[in-house]
């Protein structure tokens, strides 16, 4: 170092002799503008609120537009949830946790209040979470706070759960057992000091058309005929064997994988929120749910079943509706089923609701 400092001096009236800058070497002019460079600034500290004032605009500015608001909040929170374990048929116990998508808010009714505390829902909602089990209880409470720490802008509050439940499912034959993922989704509404819980689950299950079914067992009936036609009498052991063979399902009716959207308004006096007793509710009363674990023993139960429930898109619906009016744990419900057709490219779609007096509406929701 001491050498290139010798060897770079700086032509200047004082100092005629010294070498032009413009033939010193490049490693000299490196060195000389790292001597020269301007040091980085010191890192600014982070400082606490105890020592500043921190500004608050939704607080201390009004709204330009004074008007109202349905509902202010957040969506898609990623978290995760403690349900309490309940056992499914398999006597298995299903719960602890699952990884939910949630939906926080509350509406805005000052017109002059520019926005609504978002943090403090969502420091609520984490607490909520980390500490409590996900029930109907728990719920009423949670919601309660939640409209506390908004009470001088707002009367109302929504909280929305959705996840997948997984429910361990025993095989219809033998010993085996599989995991089956049932979308669930969990609203909870607190107005006029009234809690309403409501709970929508979707259930996978199989129908076969029974007009295609009628269809299907004509041209084997006639293909029967043809093969037997010419004998007066035919022996038991020949029918069964025309029977076993590739006649038997010379014609087959179609069938399809279908989805029932089914939700509930829970009575106030839940206390608990019944996933897996509606999930077993609606795939009794269906018959034919889509399974997991399969032998052949179970597939040739599946075939039974199929077989001995041919339904409708309309069938499914009315059979869902008489179940789900005689059960005193649902004040009021919606249900849509959707059959994904494979004979066409369209699906077939029914709805019913209970038919209470202002409740759920016939609305018609988008299907698979």
């Amino acid at each position: 170092m001491t050498a290139i400092m010798a060897d770079s001096k700086t032509a200047s009236p004082d100092n005629p002799t010294a070498p032009d800058a413009t033939s010193a070497p490049s490693d000299t002019i490196h060195a000389e503008a790292t001597q020269q460079a301007v040091p980085s600034p010191e890192p600014i500290a982070a400082q606490t609120t105890e020592t500043r004032d921190l500004p608050d605009i939704a607080k201390t500015t009004q709204a330009r537009h004074h008007t109202t608001l349905d509902w202010v909040g957040m969506s898609h929170i990623a978290l995760p949830l403690q349900l309490p374990q309940t056992p499914s048929r398999d006597g298995v116990k299903v719960g602890t946790v699952v990884n939910a998508t949630v939906q926080t808010y509350v509406n805005l009714n000052n017109p002059n209040v520019r926005g609504i505390h978002m943090s403090r829902l969502y420091l609520l909602l984490t607490h909520f979470a980390e500490s409590k089990l996900l029930t109907a209880t728990n719920l009423r409470h949670f919601l309660k706070s939640l409209l506390q720490s908004h009470e001088d802008i707002s009367d109302q509050a929504k909280l929305v759960f959705s996840f997948n439940q997984m429910i361990k499912q025993p095989a219809l034959i033998s010993q085996y057992s599989g995991w089956k993922s049932y979308p669930v989704t969990i609203i909870a509404t607190l107005r006029d000091g009234h809690v309403k819980l409501e709970l929508s689950i979707e259930v996978t299950y199989s129908s076969t058309c029974p007009c295609s079914a009628a269809l299907a067992r004509q041209i084997i009936q006639e293909r029967f005929h043809h093969d037997f036609r010419h004998q007066e009498t035919v022996n038991r052991e020949v029918v069964e064997q025309w029977l076993r063979s590739e006649n038997g399902t010379l014609a087959t009716p179609h069938s399809q994988r279908s989805v029932a959207k089914v939700r509930v308004h829970l009575t106030e006096e839940s206390e608990i929120l019944p996933i897996t007793a509606l999930v077993a509710d609606i795939e009794n009363t269906l018959k034919t749910p889509v399974q997991t674990a399969v032998k052949r023993e179970d597939e040739q139960e599946f075939a039974r079943l199929n077989g001995q429930n041919l339904m409708f898109c309309e069938d499914a619906a009315r059979q869902l509706k008489s179940a789900l009016i005689g059960n005193s744990v649902y004040q009021d419900f919606w249900l849509q089923v959707n059959h994904l057709e494979s004979l066409h490219a369209h699906n077939a779609v029914s709805i019913a609701t209970c038919g209470v007096p202002g409740g759920y509406q016939a609305l018609v929701e988008d299907s698979h």
